[in-house]
């Protein structure tokens, strides 16, 4: 029965935490609209401006019309899609349809396909803000560091529920201890009282049994006059 009820304390513990972990992330998207506002600058082409494990906040909101050289943004890569870059607009190719080329501060020239065209569709948001240095904790969370910090902090809930569990069984004992004791005294002293009834109950039946035999005695007595 305890464990079923440390097992249910633990659930509900990860459950509010997954909970509150999903409606702040889609806060952030809401704020920032963007799928994932948050992005970890992987190489050196952006230095100085970016450092490697930079993590730098995207606002989606901004039009991409209104991208303007000299801007900070982050594109598909437009030759396949398959890669996040962060670059910094070094030209307007082209007003309708809007077309932008890109290129890293530390690069030192711009590549098709990776720096140009970058179109609406390509397209994810700019740069906003930068917390310098904060992505290295993605390199300590990556398997197998993630399982164990998982593990730990679920351990942590369980010896939470375990040792408030435990507390409570102490008071529970502890409560029903002294109420056995009280009702022991009470007991004792039931005893006591019923020995002293006892007692005079027998001092009447001997003063009763004197007076019979003193009665029968002044009989004998009158009766031999």
């Amino acid at each position: 029965m305890a464990k079923r009820s440390i097992s249910k304390g633990v659930i509900k513990d990860i459950a509010i935490v997954v909970i509150a972990v999903i409606v702040i992330w889609i806060g952030l998207q809401a704020a920032f609209g963007t799928q994932n506002p948050f992005y970890v600058v992987a190489s050196g082409s952006m230095i100085p401006a970016l450092e490697v494990y930079d993590i730098i906040v995207i606002q989606g909101h901004e039009p991409f019309e209104e991208v303007q050289v000299g801007d900070i943004i982050v594109f598909d890569r437009p030759s396949d899609h398959n890669r996040v870059i962060v670059h910094r607009v070094e030209s307007i190719l082209s007003e309708d349809p809007y077309t932008v080329r890109t290129q890293g501060d530390a690069n030192p020239s711009f590549i098709r396909g990776t720096d140009y065209p970058i179109t609406e569709e390509e397209y994810i948001g700019k740069v906003a803000y930068v917390i310098p240095q904060v992505g290295y904790i993605t390199q300590i969370l990556k398997p197998p560091m993630n399982y164990i910090i998982i593990a730990i902090v679920i351990g942590i809930m369980i010896i939470k529920q375990f040792t408030g569990k435990k507390k409570e069984v102490e008071d529970i004992v502890s409560k029903e201890t002294l109420k056995e004791l009280s009702d022991i005294g009470k007991i004792e002293a039931d005893s006591e009282y019923s020995t002293d009834i006892d007692k005079s109950e027998i001092s009447e039946e001997k003063n009763e049994e004197s007076k019979q035999n003193e009665e029968k005695s002044n009989e004998d007595k009158e009766n031999k006059q």
